[in-house]
């Protein structure tokens, strides 16, 4: 679909932001159902090639749309959030990584549907169908945490950690079997999958299921390893190097991809999944991109004015604080807050100036303050502005 303009996702499936996962879900069944390029097998080229695009399109807005964290971002910047896939009219989505076309269709009408034809005549999407053929075990995901402060989530880091996992069997380097012969499977007669024929309300359909026997992989073992039990995989540890970008956040999760535990006899290997945890930074508190940090001055401060230092990421500023201030104040310094995650520049740091006002004074200090009390300059004089809270929540807009 290179060559037409992309359409919007929401438009595509005929929903809309406000739409249930049910129907989203939904809206892609008839999709799906009516665009599959089996479907139009009798129709001319013309049409077969539309129904492909249609089918294609209508599996990528899913694919988007039915994942929380996708359609957040997808919500929020467009095809710009969607880390250039929208360019590429095909494959995947870049950050999100390739998406699976039978699993999408797995997730929708189950496991083992199948429309009888394949997606043989298909480019562009990852995995491709296992109809007809073997299949190879994949392994289990690994989640693991990582604890980031706020200068590593400011800068980007890269973080080593040691994951004990299921790796390949060293001895029959994952084969599961001792001396590396095996037979055809008796059930399945080397197909991997037993198939058997039901009618719907869709009209008359194929299940597929994985053979009980060989688990998919259309042979059996005849000496399993005396190492692994015949399964291909036994404990082991790695060091996995992890790549961390700027700007990530508490309960955000990475997927490093292959680097979970090993599929059984040679099978495709799980992801990790990083989850983050951020811990709590003892100056700043923080909203997604923007920093905040609590600037406390005293009285004479406030009505003379002054220069106060305060801490940034990248080192400490000075700020002005005119005349008069009062507290609540909200200073905004640009572009000091966080890199913006998976987008452009930074955001900003909000400095909320709060005026100190001591709980116990000195006899002098009391009669100090008695005497400046009396001053008809002392004695509040707000402006409408000062008066109304909203004026002061404007200060953290402008």
């Amino acid at each position: 679909m290179a060559d037409k303009q992309k359409r919007d996702y929401y438009e595509v499936l005929g929903v809309n932001k406000s739409s249930t996962p049910d129907e989203i879900k939904s809206a892609y069944r008839k999709a799906a159902l009516k665009w599959h390029p089996d479907k139009w097998v009798n129709g001319t080229d013309a049409e077969k090639k539309t129904a492909e695009e249609n089918f294609k399109e209508a599996s990528e807005a899913y694919s988007v749309l039915s994942d929380e964290n996708k359609k957040a971002r997808y919500d929020r910047y467009g095809f710009a959030g969607m880390d250039g896939s929208s360019a590429s009219g095909g494959s995947g989505f870049g950050g999100f990584g390739d998406f699976d076309l039978n699993d999408i269709l797995n997730s929708v009408f189950g496991r083992g549907f199948d429309f009888g034809g394949g997606f043989s005549g298909f480019s562009g999407f990852g995995g491709g169908s296992s109809r007809g053929g073997t299949v190879k075990q994949r392994g289990s995901n690994i989640r693991v945490k990582v604890k980031l402060n706020l200068q590593e989530i400011a800068k980007g880091t890269k973080k080593k950690i040691k994951v004990s996992k299921y790796v390949a069997c060293t001895h029959c380097h994952g084969s599961g079997s001792e001396d590396g012969s095996t037979e055809t499977c008796p059930t399945c007669h080397g197909r991997g999958q037993v198939v058997q024929t039901v009618n719907s309300f869709f009209g008359q359909m194929q299940t597929a299921s994985v053979c009980p026997t060989c688990g998919g992989q259309g042979t059996v073992i005849k000496k399993k390893c005396t190492h692994c039990g015949g399964e291909g995989i036994m404990k082991g540890d790695e060091i996995i190097d992890i790549d961390i970008p700027a700007g990530v956040g508490e309960g955000m999760q990475l997927t490093v991809r292959g680097k979970g535990n090993a599929g059984p006899h040679n099978g495709v290997n799980g992801d990790l999944l990083v989850l983050i945890e951020e811990e709590a930074h003892p100056d700043f508190e923080r909203d997604e991109s923007t920093l905040i940090y609590n600037l406390f001055i005293t009285i004479p401060e406030a009505i003379l004015g002054t220069q106060a230092e305060v801490p940034t990421i990248d080192g400490k500023v000075r700020v002005k604080i005119a005349p008069g201030t009062q507290s609540g104040k909200v200073l905004r310094l640009r572009g000091k807050g966080l890199r913006i995650l998976n987008g452009y520049g930074s955001g900003d740091m909000l400095v909320n100036v709060n005026v100190w006002v001591p709980k116990k004074v000195s006899k002098e200090e009391e009669q100090l303050l008695q005497q400046l009390g009396q001053s008809q300059n002392f004695k509040p004089n707000p402006t409408p502005e000062e008066k109304s809270f909203f004026s002061k929540i404007k200060d953290y807009f402008n």
